[in-house]
């Protein structure tokens, strides 16, 4: 039995950017539990309002291993709390944990995105208990279940917020770290660099914003098929840990000449950015570089972020690393092919055609073994709400701390006839 909240510890670890950890923390600890947070860098402490339960994660990185191991015995943690589970900093956690039996809480964004986000237990994406579920298991855990599916946003939720709060924390990092010379970013880029990027994106807002509608209106009035590529962010944890690139410029090329070598001649091809693709990778200009290279610069187009319905509802088909926005594919019934380890990964709905085939003559997905997944995951993982904007924390942490403290794993209370009251579903416009 899972110990009452007055019993459970909870050690917060990295989560999204903004206040979402701090606001979670607080109904924990009205519920009665006892909450900790370690910190690696300014912008983590200044998002903690708690000093109290701040701990300052100051020495070498070397010394994770122990100082972690050591944390969870010293305060008898019951709980791991972090966001996203592949950061080098988490799997160590994680595992220090499950060598202890602890119970491992995991944040992500959401898989049926823009307006759920995903909470699961020991690990999310390519760890996640649904990559060892098929359909059939899923449609026996909602017998006797009925729920008025809602239908996919087109917003990916609070692009604005989360730009802003991500600039803003690497901004604390870049002018306060002293007290945490030791840390070490987990991506490639230097913070310096990483603020940077957030700060040309909230600058250059208006001008993709044109860019984008006038790459749109070339698409949506060319009048000819098109196949949609479902880009993703070259550094994400998705692409790169659970993915089979090295780097999005091998995707491209795989993906180009596949198109070149299958797609009738009359069919075009559309890439569509991730919404906070910046420009760190030189997507636009190795897409031009390749299709020139086979001949097809004419019938290939690029576009930035933004909305995915305007596309999607013209599309033939969608390709994709293992991006969520390939779920709002399905949800439409359109034919999709993906390369990577992701949730959504069933034979049912995946096709597994050879690239060129699959140009050639794509195959359509199951939608009825579609919706039953697609239920099963708003029954469990998916909660509605938002990390990023004040009205979407709201609706979060209605739901998801009483999850939290829940005895069962969401999908075991699914599997038992006890799954979690459902909120309704109240988009923001």
């Amino acid at each position: 039995m899972t110990p009452r909240p007055t019993q459970r510890r909870f050690l917060f670890l990295q989560g999204p950017h903004g206040p979402f950890f701090a606001r979670l923390s607080r109904l924990l600890t009205d519920a009665g539990a006892r909450v900790w947070r370690v910190g690696f860098n300014r912008g983590d402490e200044v998002f903690w309002s708690d000093r109290a339960s701040y701990i300052a994660q100051t020495d070498p990185i070397e010394t994770w291993p122990e100082t972690v191991a050591q944390l969870l015995d010293a305060k008898a943690i019951t709980d791991l709390v972090l966001y996203g589970d592949t950061r080098p900093i988490h799997a160590t956690a994680i595992a220090a944990a499950r060598a202890r039996g602890l119970t491992v809480h995991v944040f992500e964004e959401g898989y049926l995105r823009p307006y759920w986000v995903t909470y699961e237990r020991g690990g999310a994406n390519g760890h996640s208990r649904v990559m060892t579920t098929d359909v059939a298991a899923m449609r026996h855990a909602l017998t006797g279940l009925d729920l008025d599916l809602p239908d996919a946003p087109a917003r990916w939720g609070d692009m604005r917020h989360h730009v802003f709060y991500g600039a803003l924390y690497h901004w604390f990092v870049m002018v306060g770290n002293a007290r945490y010379a030791a840390f070490r970013p987990h991506r490639a880029l230097s913070v310096r660099q990483e603020f940077r990027l957030y700060l040309r994106r909230l600058a250059m807002m208006p001008w993709h914003w044109m860019d984008r509608v006038r790459a749109t209106l070339r698409v949506k009035t060319g009048g000819f098929p098109f196949h949609l590529a479902l880009l993703q962010l070259e550094h994400d944890a998705s692409f790169r840990d659970h993915g089979p690139f090295d780097s999005m410029t091998d995707f491209l090329e795989v993906l180009i000449t596949g198109f070149a070598n299958g797609a009738p001649t009359h069919h075009h091809l559309v890439f569509k950015a991730h919404p906070l693709e910046d420009g760190r990778a030189p997507i636009r200009a190795d897409i031009r570089r390749i299709a020139r290279h086979h001949g097809v610069a004419h019938r290939v187009h690029y576009v930035r972020g933004g909305k995915l319905a305007p596309l999607l509802n013209d599309a033939r088909s969608a390709v994709t690393v293992n991006s969520t926005a390939a779920q709002q594919a399905l949800w439409r019934g359109l034919p999709l092919k993906a390369f990577g380890q992701a949730v959504y990964l069933k034979p049912e709905f995946v096709s597994d055609q050879p690239l060129s085939d699959f140009f050639q003559m794509p195959q359509r997905p199951d939608s009825r073994a579609y919706r039953d997944y697609r239920h099963y995951l708003l029954e469990t993982s998916q909660v509605t709400g938002s990390f990023y904007s004040a009205r979407g924390r709201r609706q979060l942490l209605r739901q998801v701390v009483d999850m939290m403290l829940s005895a069962e794993d969401p999908y075991d209370a699914l599997e038992a006839g006890r799954p979690a009251p459902r909120q309704h579903l109240n988009l923001v416009k």
